[in-house]
């Protein structure tokens, strides 16, 4: 079954974590890089188990793994063959999964709360490109040339164990399309669908939310849709086009409402998450029924969601 529908059938909502490299950063790590977070991965995994752990004691219900930007061919441009890439992409679901137990061994930790899942991160070409693509969808690549891009990278998620797919900032339809058609491959495994958008109807390259989200309804092994890494401001009228062509759950984690700027790799403008947990309740009105945070959200990000849109 569906893990998402699963949970949803006991409890009010679904709690994600929020953003990972903002707490790595935190913890002293610097992130300039074309790796970002899965430069950690090689260099000191300990401290994206410590953040996982973190989140979870800050109310997460689903930790997602640290292979966002993870790729055979990103890791090859830092001296790793395939198999070592493969197996630095497995390291962090296992991460994940050794904090999700630590956690859980508690029974103090149990209460009032689903076992969480662990969603392998599957972010999008652009990631790779390191170049901000992945808030444009401007690279020229057919579904053919994004699928086996992705393969690789979910055949080892999947291999490891994860509890289901973690497709996000997606930029472009034809991306969600590849791998939608990849997922086929892999019949058994759910994933769900976020996008990046530019304002409170388009996702990135400027295709309609609504067109994305009746697409993807038609799939079972759709397991949520919904949008992240975006500005909280445009979640309410975003949920509401997705809600009115799916029937899917509705997954919405924001970034803190700052403009990225790929040339400088840094963080620009006013935030907009000063009242996250309140936004949070808002967003659960509107529909969504998996809520967490993106870029430059913390774990009192997340603590406040819990308190306000877990009752």
């Amino acid at each position: 079954m569906n893990p998402i529908e699963t949970i949803l059938k006991q409890h009010p909502a679904i709690i994600i974590d929020g953003a990972l490299a903002t707490e790595l950063e935190r913890r002293g790590c610097d992130l300039n890089d074309p790796l970002w977070s899965a430069k950690v991965l090689v260099e000191q995994p300990e401290l994206i188990r410590q953040v996982h752990l973190d989140y979870f004691h800050a109310g997460a219900d689903v930790a997602i793994t640290a292979s966002y930007q993870a790729s055979i061919a990103g890791f090859a441009q830092r001296g790793l063959n395939k198999e070592q890439a493969i197996a630095l992409m497995q390291t962090s679901v296992e991460l994940a999964q050794s904090a999700r137990e630590e956690f859980w061994t508690n029974e103090n930790n149990r209460k009032n709360r689903a076992y969480p899942l662990i969603a392998g991160s599957v972010g999008p070409y652009g990631a790779f490109l390191a170049d901000g693509s992945e808030y444009r969808g401007d690279y020229k690549l057919n579904k053919t040339e994004l699928m086996d891009f992705h393969r690789p990278r979910l055949q080892a998620l999947i291999a490891s164990g994860v509890d289901l797919l973690a497709c996000e900032t997606i930029p472009c339809l034809i991306e969600a399309q590849a791998l939608i058609q990849l997922l086929a491959e892999f019949p058994q495994t759910y994933a769900w669908f976020s996008f990046s958008a530019k304002d409170n109807e388009h996702i990135c390259n400027g295709e309609k939310i609504a067109d994305c989200a009746a697409f993807l309804n038609q799939f079972p092994q759709v397991a949520a849709i919904g949008i992240n890494c975006t500005s909280p401001l445009y979640i309410p009228s975003l949920i509401k086009e997705i809600k009115k062509n799916s029937n899917k759950p509705i997954i919405v984690y924001p970034n803190s409402g700052e403009i990225y700027d790929p040339n400088t790799n840094s963080w620009h403008g006013e935030t907009s998450s000063h009242e996250f947990g309140h936004q949070a309740q808002e967003w659960q009105a509107c529909g969504a029924g998996l809520i967490g945070g993106c870029c430059r959200t913390t774990p009192e990000h997340i603590r406040e969601v819990r308190g306000l849109a877990a009752r």
